[in-house]
């Protein structure tokens, strides 16, 4: 490798590094979430946000249950880590409590937007505007059919 080369493979290294895709965790208040969020118009789209935030919320479960067992381990096994047993249990610890508050906030999200989307649903905000017109006048024109 030339000294010229090392400059570029680092840069690159680090370009690739800024677009690795998110954690979950973080994906929660990601940009691309918020605009779909306040994009949603009809009672679809809350709907398929809610079953997105239910997902996200199973998935940060799974994940405290992982950090939970590992815990587990650290504590059972403390001997093995030496000095650092203590950092890891409670590094481990402060994961599995992040985790646990994700999935709760990402359902209060989810229930947030099922409301949302139960009561545009009953107003009728899911019918595209160009539906509803035609089904007026595929109405009229049976009665003046009919007449």
């Amino acid at each position: 490798m030339t000294t010229r080369s090392f400059p570029a493979i680092v840069f690159m290294l680090a370009l690739l590094a800024s677009c690795a895709p998110m954690s979950p965790y973080e994906a929660v208040n990601s940009p691309a979430l918020l605009k779909t969020v306040e994009e949603a118009r009809t009672y679809r789209d809350h709907y398929a946000l809610t079953k997105q935030f239910e997902n996200l919320a199973e998935e940060m479960r799974a994940r405290a249950n992982e950090q939970r067992k590992l815990l587990d381990h650290y504590q059972e096994k403390s001997y093995l880590y030496g000095r650092l047993a203590q950092d890891q249990q409670s590094h481990t610890w402060a994961l599995m409590q992040r985790y646990e508050h994700a999935a709760k906030a990402s359902l209060g999200k989810a229930a947030l937007h099922r409301q949302i989307a139960a009561r545009l649903e009953q107003e009728g905000y899911g019918v595209p505007s160009q539906q509803a017109a035609g089904g007026a006048s595929d109405s009229q024109q049976n009665n003046n059919r009919s007449n």
